[in-house]
């Protein structure tokens, strides 16, 4: 499937959890007393072994004794014991259900093993084993025989069951006296239930290795936002001086791998308090009242360590809007939900504990939690402009050794739409290929691959027909020819026929600058680039493929924006008719009521075809008429596989300049 490069490439989205950093300290360690007084030391007490875990280890030694009286010179087999019994050499027996314990009149001798080992000695005294459904036989033998013998299996079996009945009835009490000393106190610190509802927030002191605004980069109008908060923390008098309030919570928005994480924690770093960092969906538990325990605990552990920040990461995943999705009304997330309500209201004016909250689904959130008064500042964590790439880079590149050739602004000018995640991503990733090549220092060409890997995938290594090959190189042919001669597109950085991902090529658009708003001729000329591989392959081999169905996705999905949702048709108007297009678990809505007719709606398909009829049409007609052009680039990519833009421009001429 070929897929032309989109205008903005975002790659796969690394963990938005990061590790924590070198030297870390468990929670039980010191600090320095913060703004709010000495911290409380927490004392971990010895691990205790419970009594009734030494009684059982008594009894299975008891057991393991008695068992060990079976030695090797008394245990026969029983057909050993059977030609002894009949030869009459058999003294006296005690019976015990099938096991028998004898004396021998005379001690006799095993057979010899094969081999050169010798025969076992036996004793005076012998055990055996009787087999099932023989009982019968024997007690016969022995009466016929004169043996005198004791059948001790009633008394012995009796014993043993009520053994059995009142070692499990104390089992049962002894559990059942654990787990109820252990659940008395379920909120507290200790016993079973108590730690399964304790809070599993992890916990960073101010002497730990800290975070500040000096390791975030990129996010200049949030630090500033977040400084206010830093001094509210260092200095509150100077707030409440003048009567001013803190906001309580601060709520950080932003699409995964923005620095959302690293901001809070380099927040909590600048003002030298402890940090408390949880995962929303760590609250919720199978157990109802979990979740909400979690909260408490929480919440109190930052009371008695103020000032602190407590910072709770993707906090969607308990702060959706109740009664949304289907689980109902009244399950465990709304419970743990209320009760962060509820402690966020609870907090004094005095309490310095600055609640930080991260997600990238703002629109799902519950009204009550995101009021004033519980997360008064909503901070918008965007992608990064092209002086924050850079400085990002600058961060990331502190330990790579950097060969001369290696321009970090050149690679912060061309990777527009990367996040912080990704640029890190990409250093690691030019790090891993210099490696793999045996090189002393990552240099430019080390980039250059790590940016293919990133943002087309991985090179696959499958082997094209000379057919499937040509077809390739006409289907990206037509997309990189189309882009050149579009002046609104963005210039065609490189073009390849080499399977990467799920591609068998790729049409990389670079962009040449940063854009927040997009034009409707832009749009069209877009379309007609996406279809540009669909159409070479109409006009070359008079046939469609298969290798067009991303694009006509994506083309498709374009143009029903356009048309139904920015105003872009002269026959819809400006009206924006919006589909249901989102899974119901990630919305607010289970379903979404059309509010339009179905002539409304057969209007807007139509129109959405008459968009992509015409941006088809203005495709062929451009192929059509730079058809030398497009069958030199197409032998050219054939040839080479991998053509860049100084070789495209050699091939097409000088690409028309935007006005």
């Amino acid at each position: 499937m070929n897929e032309p490069q989109p205008e903005q490439k975002t790659p796969p989205e690394p963990s938005a959890r990061p590790l924590p950093p070198e030297g870390e300290k468990s929670a039980g360690n010191q600090g320095p007393a913060g703004p709010g007084g000495p911290l409380p030391q927490r004392q971990v007490a010895p691990p205790r072994i419970p009594w009734f875990l030494i009684a059982l280890f008594g009894i299975a030694i008891l057991w393991l004794i008695y068992m060990g009286e079976d030695q090797s010179g008394r245990r026969v087999k029983y057909g050993f014991f059977w030609k002894q019994l009949e030869a009459g050499n058999i003294e006296s027996l005690k019976i015990s259900g099938l096991q028998i314990v004898g004396k021998w009149k005379k001690i006799p001798e095993l057979p010899a093993p094969e081999g050169d080992k010798p025969a076992r000695k036996l004793e005076d005294i012998f055990q055996t084993q009787i087999p099932q459904f023989e009982s019968d036989r024997l007690l016969a033998e022995l009466t016929r025989q004169g043996v005198d013998f004791e059948d001790t299996t009633t008394q012995l079996s009796l014993m043993t069951q009520l053994l059995i009945w009142m070692g499990g009835l104390m089992l049962v009490m002894v559990v059942f006296f654990v787990i109820m000393r252990r659940s008395s106190d379920p909120m507290g610190s200790g016993g079973m239930f108590g730690s399964f509802a304790k809070s599993p927030a992890r916990e960073f002191r101010p002497s730990d290795k800290k975070t500040t605004f000096d390791d975030v980069a990129g996010m200049e109008q949030p630090k500033l936002e977040l400084q206010e908060v830093v001094e509210f923390l260092k200095q509150p008098a100077k707030f409440q001086r003048l009567g001013a309030q803190i906001p309580k919570g601060v709520l950080l928005m932003g699409s995964p791998g923005n620095g959302k994480t690293l901001l809070a924690r380099a927040t909590a770093g600048e003002a030298e308090v402890p940090f408390y960092s949880i995962n929303g969906s760590e609250f919720i538990q199978m157990f109802v009242g979990v979740g909400a325990s979690r909260v408490r605990d929480l919440f109190r552990t930052a009371k008695e360590n103020a000032p602190c920040i407590v910072f709770i990461d993707e906090i969607d995943a308990v702060g959706r809007m109740r009664g949304a999705g289907f689980g109902g009304g009244h399950d465990e997330r709304e419970q743990t939900l209320n009760q962060i309500l509820s402690e966020m209201d609870g907090f004094a004016q005095n309490e310095a504990v600055i609640v930080i909250a991260a997600t990238n689904r703002p629109d799902v959130l519950d009204k009550a939690l995101t009021r004033p008064g519980r997360f008064d500042r909503h901070i918008v964590v965007d992608l990064p402009t092209r002086d924050g790439r850079l400085g990002i880079l600058k961060v990331h590149c502190r330990h790579v050794p950097l060969s001369d050739d290696v321009d970090l602004g050149k690679i912060a000018a061309s990777t527009i739409g990367f996040s912080g995640a990704d640029l890190k991503n990409l250093v690691n990733e030019a790090a891993l290929h210099a490696t793999r090549t045996a090189k002393n220092k990552v240099d430019k060409e080390d980039f250059e691959a790590a940016a293919d890997r990133v943002i087309m995938g991985i090179k696959r290594e499958d082997i094209l027909s000379d057919k499937e090959k040509k077809m390739t190189a006409y289907h990206e042919a037509g997309h990189a020819l189309i882009a050149w001669m579009l002046p609104e597109l963005d210039p065609v950085h490189k073009v390849t026929i080499v399977p990467r991902g799920r591609a068998l090529g790729v049409t990389q658009l670079r962009p040449d600058e940063e854009r927040h708003s997009i034009g409707e001729q832009r749009l069209h000329q877009q379309l007609a680039m996406l279809l540009g591989g669909r159409a070479a392959e109409k006009l070359v081999f008079n046939e469609y493929t298969a290798n067009a169905s991303d694009d006509l996705k994506r083309a498709t999905d374009l143009a029903r924006r356009m048309v139904s949702h920015w105003g872009m048709s002269e026959t819809i108007g400006p009206a924006a008719f919006r589909h249901a297009e989102e899974d119901p678990f990630l919305g607010k809505e289970m379903h979404e009521m059309r509010a339009y007719s179905d002539a409304t709606a057969h209007q807007v398909d139509q129109e959405i075809q008459r968009v992509l009829f015409a941006a088809s049409d203005k495709a062929t007609s451009l192929l059509e008429e730079h058809r030398e052009k497009l069958d030199a680039l197409s032998l050219a990519l054939t040839e080479n596989e991998i053509l860049d833009s100084d070789e495209i421009e050699k091939i097409l001429g000088q690409r028309q300049v935007r006005v």
